[in-house]
């Protein structure tokens, strides 16, 4: 299989800068609150928040999200599967919320982490930032704050790789 190293961490890093500069730009930075989608997408939300505070001195909400539970696609293992009672420590109600993850592709781990959102409060709007915007979505969502737009073909594969969770930080087409 081959790899090719699409960018390395400081263009990673620079990426994240443009993004946190957009979502300020954008939107009432005093009532955003960042939700990552695990596992990724809740670093990346982390260090998004970091970016916002060095520019808006603002410390803005985050929150992780685990959707498993909500996708479309999961296979129930058990007849009786653990249901986890979703809960968020801010108040998401009103609030600005951008849902945080590393690729968009079909649409369909943001439409769960809607669902999972919606399921528990009522924000005022939702937004979107995706590292990589891959293309071919099977749902009608689009990102509202992106990384880099790469064109792939169904076969690829992206991944974003962060030090946290890889050990290493690039992103890859494979």
């Amino acid at each position: 299989m081959k790899r090719r190293v699409l960018f390395d961490a400081s263009q990673i890093n620079r990426m994240l800068t443009r993004m946190a500069h957009e979502i300020n730009e954008r939107t009432d930075i005093h009532q955003v609150v960042l939700v990552g989608i695990k596992t990724r997408g809740a670093n990346l939300a982390d260090r998004l928040q970091e970016k916002l505070a060095t520019i808006t001195q603002v410390q803005v909400a985050v929150e992780h999200i685990d959707i498993q539970f909500y996708r479309d696609d999961l296979v129930k293992n058990h007849d009786d599967p653990q249901i986890k009672h979703l809960s968020f420590t801010h108040k998401l109600t009103d609030k600005t919320v951008v849902i945080v993850d590393d690729v968009l592709y079909t649409g369909r781990t943001v439409r769960a982490a809607m669902d999972a959102i919606l399921d528990v409060s009522r924000p005022q709007v939702i937004r979107l930032a995706i590292m990589v915007d891959r293309g071919h979505r099977e749902l009608p969502i689009r990102a509202d704050f992106i990384g880099k737009n790469i064109p792939t073909a169904h076969e690829e594969n992206v991944h974003v790789c962060l030090q946290e969770v890889d050990g290493t930080e690039e992103i890859l087409l494979t």
